[in-house]
C-alpha cells in the first residue's frame, strides 16, 4: 500500500524519445507512413491470399494470421507513440495503460505461436510430402490457428494478475514510447522479485518453447533436404523466408523479455521494441512476398489485370 505522503498513481506519463524531440516532426512523419505502410502492406497482402486461387494453401493461411497479429500489434502502439512524438509528453490513464500492456504482450505471443506452428506446416510439407494435406487440412488449420489466439489471450489474463497486484506510488512517468513489462516494473513501488520470477517462467511456453520447437522441426528439416536428389534449391526456398522471419522476431523478442535486465540491456529496450513494433511489421509480409514465387507470380497477374482494365477504361 502506499503510505501516507504518497497517493496511488492515476495515470502515467509516457515519455518516448526526449533526445530525438528536435527532430520531432520529421520523426512523426516517418512513423506515420511507416504505420500507414505496415496497414496497407499487411492488408493487401490478406486480400491477395483471399483472392488468389493459386494461395489457397496452410503456409498462407498462417501467414494471414501473422499479417493481422502485426496490424493488431502496430495498432495498439503507433497511434500512441505518434501523440508522444508530437506533444513530447503524452498521459495515459492507469487503465488503459494496463490494456495496452496486455493487447500487446497478446500479439507478440500469437506471433511466437504462428512462426512456430508454420515451421511444423514446414516440416509436415518437407519431410511428410505424402501426408501433407492428409494432415494440415483446413479444420487442422483453423484449429492451430484458433489455438494461437485463445492461448495467447489466455497467458496473459493469468500474468495480468500478478501485474494488477504490483503498487503504483508517487512517481509516474516512463521513460518509454509506450506501456511494456520493464518499464512499468521500474515504476512499481512494490516488490517485483516475484513477478519477474513468473515473466519468467511464463516465458518459457511463450517465447522459449516456440524457438526451441522451430530451431528441432529445422533439424529435422534441413537432415531431409540434404538426403534428396532433386528439389534441394526449392525446398531450402521454401522456408529461407520463415527462417529470416523467425531470426528478426524472435531475436528481437528474446533481447528485449529474456536477456538479464539491467541498465544497458534496458537503454536498449527502445531500440529493440521500435524494431519489433514497427520495422517487424512492415518486413514480414515483404520478405515472404520477395522470397516466395508463387506470390510473386500472383502480384505479377494481379498487376497485369489492373493495367487491363485501366486501359479498357
Amino acid at each position: 500500500m502506499c503510505n501516507e505522503n504518497q497517493t496511488d498513481v492515476k495515470e502515467f506519463l509516457l515519455l518516448g524519445f526526449p533526445s530525438l524531440y528536435n527532430i520531432k516532426y520529421y520523426l512523426f512523419s516517418l512513423v506515420l507512413f511507416l504505420y500507414i505502410s505496415i496497414i496497407n502492406v499487411n492488408v493487401l497482402f490478406i486480400i491477395l491470399v483471399k483472392i488468389s486461387a493459386q494461395l489457397k494453401l496452410p503456409m498462407y493461411f498462417f501467414l494471414q494470421n501473422l499479417a493481422l497479429a502485426d496490424i493488431f500489434l502496430t495498432t495498439n502502439v503507433i497511434p500512441k507513440m505518434l501523440q508522444i512524438v508530437f506533444w513530447d509528453v503524452v498521459s495515459i490513464p492507469f487503465f488503459e495503460c494496463m490494456a495496452q500492456f496486455y493487447f500487446h504482450s497478446v500479439a507478440g505471443i500469437v506471433e511466437c505461436f504462428l512462426l512456430s506452428v508454420m515451421s511444423y506446416d514446414r516440416y509436415l510439407a518437407i519431410c511428410f510430402p505424402l501426408h501433407y494435406f492428409v494432415i494440415m487440412d483446413f479444420k487442422f488449420q483453423l484449429q492451430l490457428a484458433i489455438c494461437s489466439w485463445f492461448l495467447a489471450f489466455l497467458v496473459m489474463i493469468f500474468e495480468m494478475f500478478f501485474i494488477w497486484d504490483l503498487q503504483f506510488c508517487g512517481f509516474n512517468t516512463i521513460d518509454f514510447f509506450f506501456c511494456d513489462f520493464a518499464p512499468l516494473l521500474e515504476l512499481s513501488s512494490s516488490d517485483i522479485t516475484t513477478v519477474v520470477l513468473e515473466d519468467f517462467i511464463f516465458s518459457i511456453p511463450v517465447i522459449i518453447s516456440p524457438f526451441i520447437f522451430i530451431i528441432v522441426t529445422y533439424v529435422f528439416i534441413i537432415i531431409t533436404i540434404l538426403k534428396m536428389t532433386t528439389g534441394k534449391k526449392k525446398a531450402f526456398s521454401t522456408c529461407t523466408s520463415h527462417l529470416t522471419v523467425v531470426c528478426i522476431c524472435f531475436g528481437s523478442i528474446i533481447a528485449i523479455y529474456v536477456s538479464p535486465s539491467g541498465k544497458k540491456t534496458f537503454s536498449m529496450n527502445k531500440i529493440f521494441s521500435l524494431l519489433y513494433t514497427v520495422v517487424t511489421p512492415l518486413l514480414n509480409p515483404i520478405i515472404y512476398s520477395l522470397k516466395n514465387q508463387e506470390i510473386r507470380k500472383t502480384i505479377r497477374k494481379r498487376l497485369n489485370q489492373l493495367r487491363q482494365i485501366l486501359r479498357n477504361d
